[in-house]
C-alpha cells in the first residue's frame, strides 16, 4: 500500500476502534468490543471535530481527541425537553429513554429527536442530540485506511472493509 492510500483523507474509507468519554472520564459508547467503525472521510458521517483530528493520520495510529461542543453534537438549544403523550407514538413501538426517531413537523420538514424521559403515558422529547452540550474525549485507533470506490463516493458512505455494499 503506497503512503498515499495510508492517509486519512478526501475521498479515503477509514476504518477505526474509538472509545468515547465524557468530562468526568466516563465511557459513553465504545467500538472496541464490537466491530470496528468504517466511514467515508470527508462527507460528514462522523463528528466534524473528530474527522479534522483525522485528517493525515495513518493506518496503526493511536491518538486522543478532544472535541468541543461546537465541533461535536452542537450547543444545547431551543426550549429543552417537551412532554408529549404516549398516544402520539405508534402503539406497537417500544419506545425508551435515549431512543431517536423523525417528527414530520406541520411543514413537512423532518425534525430528530430523542426521548430524554417516560414517566407512565407522558414522554419527554428533545431536539437536541443527548451529547449537545458536552465536550467529547476519544480514543481513537485506525485499523485501515483505502480508497473509496465510485460507488461509495456517490452513495456517500462506507460500503464495507473491501467497498462491497452489504446486504
Amino acid at each position: 500500500m503506497s503512503e498515499e492510500t495510508s492517509v486519512v483523507s478526501e475521498g479515503k474509507v477509514v476504518v477505526f476502534h474509538y472509545t468515547l468519554k465524557n468530562d468526568e472520564g466516563e465511557t459513553i459508547e465504545s467500538s472496541r468490543d464490537a466491530q470496528p467503525l468504517p466511514y467515508l472521510h470527508g462527507v460528514g458521517q462522523i463528528v466534524p471535530g473528530l474527522e479534522k483530528k483525522m485528517e493525515g493520520k495513518g493506518e496503526g495510529d493511536t491518538f486522543d481527541v478532544e472535541v468541543a461542543p461546537s465541533e461535536g453534537y452542537g450547543e444545547v438549544q431551543g426550549p429543552g425537553p417537551q412532554q408529549v403523550d404516549r398516544t402520539e407514538f405508534p402503539e406497537d413501538v417500544d419506545l425508551y429513554e435515549g431512543m431517536a426517531f423523525t417528527a414530520e413537523a406541520e411543514d413537512g420538514t423532518h425534525l430528530p429527536l430523542w426521548i430524554t424521559d417516560i414517566e407512565g403515558d407522558q414522554v419527554s422529547v428533545d431536539s437536541n442530540h443527548p451529547l449537545a452540550g458536552e465536550t467529547l474525549h476519544f480514543d481513537v485507533e485506525i485499523i485501515s485506511v483505502r480508497d473509496a470506490t465510485d460507488e461509495e463516493i456517490q452513495h456517500g458512505h462506507a460500503h464495507g472493509p473491501e467497498g462491497q455494499q452489504a446486504h
